[in-house]
């Protein structure tokens, strides 16, 4: 049977995307080399914003807050129709230092963030106190984005799946693709361990694996696997309500209790195993601000490999020769605060409608050094 569309990948850029397409009507079939958003969309926090976002070019930044603007909609759209709540939360991020103060404030007046200094106390018993102390006249480093959200990813990609299947989507889990047939300058099918498929389009989703599965048609394309390790624990009520970030390391607090860890970013290829160094080092950062996680059995180590790319900028568009070919990829560590926007302006193109944004920055990738 003839699809509309192929997505190759099921990672929240893939679901996104597909998602998007059934809604506008298409017919659409998803190819995944495992299983759905088994790499780094479930692994990842689920913050939704970058770290310390002043670090950041603006390219990066115009689309996490397009993006981060369609989530509560999203979000309550997919809680509604499958009866799955990403848990979607406006809950803040504290920064922690070391970090310049008064710039970080004069870069978010320019972009329109709220920001609240904070205070850290002389005794940091515990970091509520960080929270706590909005209303002092002195101040430090401490900065507070009050209206930073975040959703839990593992939530979310079961909401999509979910979602995708109600619309009329089909997704083949464990079927990889291996090959791609072209010819005057169309793909005319794609060959898999679970067949060969043909359709009027094809889209890229494949995050880390991208120029593997595109071999010499990706180009300049330059995604690379980039390996991060996270930890998590379990209280029985949340400690903190609050996201914090020190450096590049985040402790994000969720309803239920349970507290993640992370990350490390490691260049090792496409290996994901777990390590004691990261192990150790994530610890030690974390306990520093929260001491009394020294007392917490940590409950499980887990790591996953984000689709790197340079600056953090992804690539979506078509194929500069390959007409019907389009990709969706190298979101870095955002890719499931990219996702909705990323789907947007991927399907825009297909359908040549008008873009909410400039998007000539996401189309540079495939001539990348």
């Amino acid at each position: 049977m003839k699809h509309d569309v192929i997505v190759i990948g099921a990672g929240v850029i893939g679901l996104a995307t597909a998602e998007r397409l059934l809604l506008k009507g298409a017919s659409v079939k998803i190819l995944e080399r495992s299983k759905v958003g088994r790499e780094s969309s479930w692994a990842g926090g689920g913050i939704l914003s970058p770290l310390f976002p002043w670090n950041y070019n603006n390219d990066v930044i115009q689309l996490t807050n397009y993006s981060t603007k369609l989530f509560p909609a999203w979000t309550s759209a997919l809680r509604k129709t499958t009866g799955i709540d990403p848990e979607y939360e406006t809950c803040g991020m504290l920064m922690l230092p070391p970090f310049d103060r008064d710039a970080a404030i004069h870069w978010c007046a320019k972009h329109g963030i709220n920001v609240e200094p904070r205070i850290i106390p002389d005794s940091t018993c515990h970091i509520e106190n960080y929270i706590e102390n909005a209303n002092k006249k002195t101040h430090n480093q401490t900065l507070l984005l009050p209206d930073i959200a975040q959703v839990r990813n593992p939530r979310l990609l079961h909401a999509l799946k979910k979602r995708i299947v109600q619309l009329g989507g089909e997704i083949i889990e464990n079927c990889t693709v291996n090959q791609i047939k072209t010819s005057q300058r169309q793909i005319q099918s794609i060959t898999s361990s679970c067949g060969e498929f043909i359709a009027d389009h094809y889209i890229v989703c494949t995050g880390a694996w991208s120029s593997k599965i595109l071999g010499t048609h990706a180009l300049k394309l330059n995604i690379r696997p980039i390996k991060g390790q996270m930890l998590l624990f379990k209280f029985a009520k949340p400690p903190v309500r609050t996201i914090l970030a020190q450096n590049d390391l985040y402790i994000i607090p969720r309803q239920d209790g349970h507290l993640l860890i992370g990350s490390t970013l490691e260049n090792v290829g496409f290996s994901k195993h777990v390590t004691v160094s990261a192990r150790n080092y994530l610890l030690r950062g974390a306990q520093n601000i929260m001491p009394e996680l020294e007392r917490m059995p940590l409950i499980r180590h887990w790591s996953g490999l984000r689709p790197g790319s340079s600056n953090n900028i992804p690539t979506i568009g078509r194929h500069p020769s390959i007409r019907n070919l389009y990709i969706n990829c190298g979101h870095f560590r955002y890719g499931v605060t990219m996702a909705p926007a990323s789907a947007e302006i991927l399907v825009n193109e297909i359908i040549n409608v008008p873009q909410p944004l400039d998007i000539t920055p996401y189309q540079a990738g495939w001539n990348s050094n």
